[in-house]
């Protein structure tokens, strides 16, 4: 039994055509299907269905956060586990997600929806699977090959923390601790990527950026020109994470919601030890090269 990756994250947007042409054109992701309230996106090395949801509503926010697990059997056992941890669980029958079959939701300690899914349709990626290149001529915008990560809020960032461990198995790689001694932000793992979840210190229920991976650092100033030629509003970077050792550049897309293309970092395997920062460096540890945070960055828009 196991948890295997970030699946997709699904936002409600106030206007479909507007987010639609901006994670196509600016971001380079790819249109996998839409519906009257929905259109789903993917990008050109992810083979499922979509890892984005953009989703009509009233108001931008966060809907829920989908993990991938290894089998159909796992979300019975995931379901007790949550529900033994004192949170209830909704089961969601084959058919009622498009690009999915079975699932399961519920509240996180911090409020965000969490979804588990072990079956996810496959719509391949855009590349050959026999001799393929390793790119794709003529995709517009960025183009990440894949999602990554995302960092969310919380309000007791240990409760949470403890949740992703004692449930899911997720290990944390780096901490970084306040005043008192207590977790301010966490960073952690399932996979062997520095972070394929974040918790920071905030309103419950928050999201604070979700990202993509890119190949390497030219592919980061790539996307910087990119951005600027767009009129995209950047918040910071490109620059580089003391945390994760990441490169990063963090923006908002055109409705509010924090975005960011991230690479590098290192490989945590099972013994990894947590590296621990203190908040005397909080600067440092999140942006290296300034050694400070702006106050927009520590803002939560969605």
């Amino acid at each position: 039994m196991g948890m295997q990756r970030l699946a997709h994250v699904d936002v409600t947007v106030t206007d479909l055509d507007l987010a639609t042409a901006y994670y196509t054109e600016v971001i380079g992701m790819l249109e996998t299907e839409r519906d009257e309230n929905s259109v789903y996106l993917k990008c050109w090395d992810e083979p499922n269905h979509h890892s984005l949801r953009l989703i009509y509503g009233p108001r931008v926010g966060f809907d829920l956060m989908s993990f991938k697990v290894d089998r159909d059997d796992d979300l019975e056992e995931f379901e007790r586990r949550v529900l033994n941890y004192g949170f209830p669980v909704r089961r969601v029958s084959k058919g009622e997600r498009v690009g999915q079959g079975e699932s399961i939701q519920f509240e996180t300690p911090s409020g965000q929806v969490m979804e588990l899914v072990a079956d996810l349709e496959m719509v391949g990626r855009a590349t050959s699977p026999v001799n393929p290149v390793p790119f794709v001529e003529g995709l517009p915008g960025i183009a990440p090959p894949r999602l990554d990560h995302l960092l969310v809020t919380a309000e007791e960032v240990g409760d949470s923390t403890k949740f992703f461990e004692d449930i899911f198995g997720f290990r944390t790689t780096e901490q970084l601790l306040d005043g008192q001694g207590h977790q301010a932000a966490t960073w952690l793992t399932v996979t062997d990527s520095p972070h394929d979840i974040a918790i920071v210190s905030g309103k419950n229920g928050g999201l604070h950026h979700f990202a993509w991976w890119l190949d390497d650092w030219d592919h980061v100033r790539r996307s910087a020109d990119i951005l600027a030629y767009n009129g995209i509003q950047i918040d910071v970077g490109p620059t580089r994470h003391g945390i994760t050792r990441g490169n990063t550049i963090y923006f908002f897309d055109p409705l509010g919601t924090r975005n960011e293309v991230f690479t590098g970092g290192y490989r945590p395997d099972p013994e990894f030890p947590t590296i621990t920062w203190t908040e005397d460096q909080i600067g440092r540890a999140i942006f290296y090269y300034e050694g400070e945070l702006n106050t927009r960055f520590m803002t939560v828009h969605t």
